[in-house]
């Protein structure tokens, strides 16, 4: 066992001990830090399950260490070397750029489930780049690359283990060294998931076509995915396989946001203690407010967390009224959600792209401005490695009361956006900000219904869910109003923030 297990609770050690028990039998000794070549046949399926603060992430981070002092390599998506038929790997995923960005803030390496389902296809003058950072080959000369520039990769590479992101420091683009994406065909060795939650069935049978060894972590009381009869997929998992933390871990034992979660688990509390909770959190914690009101300048990068659709509504066409958006067009830093692609099957090479780039559903995403053609544009995808691209865009504006949303603009084809200023609780899923605002008439909304999910009542699964998304500030919007902004809408934050790769696709679609 590695130092990191020193700092393990019973049941993290427990837990770990299971998991190098699994990886040995595949030929993966952590403890001797020695790696046989991958066996055929063999197969294994774990998951870790616990509640917010059981120390999942910890777990999931000493594991990735372990593994890598061990000679395992990460493959991140962004590029993979030369095949060999002894080498052993580790991708560490999340189902959206939002769930992998809150791991890679921690030092681990995560990328999406689609950038290691799409691969990306580098030119070949390039690759002798690649192939030289990681080792594998001799320091190339590249016509118009000075050695500076290659420098500048090198250091980059060295300090942050990105392909593109190095290249991107040597002055070049996505647009110079990625020629296309193409989906997966070999399968890979170990594979970590994290937010396993939100997996449905159709994702883990992917999983574990590309995975001989895939190991879960989810917790197992916020909501399953919405297209999901069967609950969480790690459900269906026999019990051996299924690994549990319980102990809420001293980092986390002075959080009144994780004692609020953990209070919901008591089946005597009613909607109007917990509320009760909540106040008296409020002042004795400025990590808890109990809110008049919705704080409109929040809104611009982190939603309101909801559960109905109309309140989801009417929210966002509050926030547009406030900033003077005009209905015919959208403001520079407007935040949207990609709600899917709209593409012909004769355009499925456009489609991986998009995907493999960020674009995939549920994406939060912020308007940049117009693109360099009619129904395009540049867009920052929150969370992402690449975050900015230009793509073909079909943005709708749901109304309060009409069934078909407006659209102030839009290409024939490409991807399509809701606003994002307002989003449900479900799909909030796998994501974390900051400060986060729930809106509380919703969550009574579902305690009046009195309906049930899972055997236990809908609010306390929502009002888990809901809160847990916030990381530093949890507001509890009691009343229906919203305030004034004290700024106009920027893109300021996005972009002065350092960015290791600007992505254009300008092509049509």
């Amino acid at each position: 066992m590695t130092e990191t297990a020193l700092i393990y609770s019973p049941d993290q050690a427990e837990a770990h001990d299971r998991i190098a028990e699994a990886l040995r039998s595949v030929g993966v000794d952590l403890e001797e830090g020695l790696l046989t070549p991958p066996r055929e046949g063999k197969q294994a399926v774990l998951a870790v399950v616990g509640k917010a603060g059981s120390g999942k992430t910890l777990l999931l981070a000493a594991l990735y260490r372990a593994l890598e002092e061990a000679g395992v390599d990460v493959v991140s998506g962004d590029w993979e070397g030369r095949k060999r038929r002894d080498r052993r790997t580790l991708a560490i995923l999340a189902p959206t750029n939002k769930a992998a960005s809150v791991l890679r803030l921690r030092g681990v390496p995560a990328t999406t489930i689609h950038r290691i389902l799409y691969t990306p296809v580098y030119d070949p003058e390039y690759e002798k780049i690649a192939e030289w950072l990681a080792g594998n080959g001799d320091r190339p000369e590249i016509e118009g690359l000075t050695d500076l520039a290659l420098d500048r990769a090198l250091t980059f590479y060295q300090s942050n283990k990105s392909i593109p992101g190095a290249l991107a420091a040597a002055g070049l683009r996505g647009s110079d060294f990625i020629t296309g994406w193409k989906r997966r065909e070999e399968p890979l060795d170990i594979g970590f998931v994290d937010e396993a939650s939100m997996l449905d069935g159709q994702q883990f049978e992917d999983l574990k076509e590309i995975f001989p060894t895939l190991l879960l972590f989810g917790d197992p009381a916020q909501l399953p995915p919405v297209k999901s009869n069967d609950g969480m997929v790690f459900e269906t998992l026999p019990a051996p396989a299924r690994l549990e933390l319980s102990r809420i871990h001293r980092q986390d034992a002075d959080n009144p946001i994780l004692d609020l979660a953990h209070a919901l688990a008591d089946p005597a509390l009613e909607f109007h203690h917990f509320e009760r909770m909540i106040e008296d959190a409020a002042k004795r914690d400025e990590r808890v407010r109990w809110a008049e009101r919705v704080e409109v300048d929040l809104m611009a990068r982190s939603p309101v967390l909801v559960w109905r659709n109309a309140t989801r509504i009417r929210l966002i066409n509050a926030f547009r009224a406030v900033h003077g958006a005009p209905e015919t067009a959208l403001l520079e830093g407007e935040p949207l959600v990609c709600d899917g692609i709209e593409l012909p099957l004769k355009h499925r090479k456009k489609r991986l792209d998009l995907e493999a780039r960020g674009l995939i559903k549920g994406a939060q995403v912020i308007y940049l401005g117009p693109g360099k053609r009619p129904g395009f544009s540049r867009l920052h995808v929150i969370g992402a490695e690449d975050p900015r691209l230009s793509a073909a865009s079909i943005v709708k504006i749901e109304k309060p009361g009409e069934e078909e949303p407006f659209i102030p603009y839009a290409a024939n084809m490409g991807a399509t956006f809701l606003h994002g200023a307002a989003v449900t609780i479900h799909k909030a899923q796998g994501s974390q900000w900051r400060d986060v605002q729930v809106f509380a008439p919703d969550i009574y909304a579902a305690a009046r219904m009195g309906r049930s999910e899972a055997g236990q009542p809908l609010w306390k699964r929502l009002s888990y869910v809901a809160i847990t998304r916030a990381e530093e500030r949890l507001h509890w919007v009691v009343r229906n109003r919203l305030s004034k902004p004290t700024a106009l809408l920027s893109i300021d934050d996005l972009l002065t923030a350092p960015v290791p790769l600007e992505l254009e696709q300008e092509e049509e679609t």
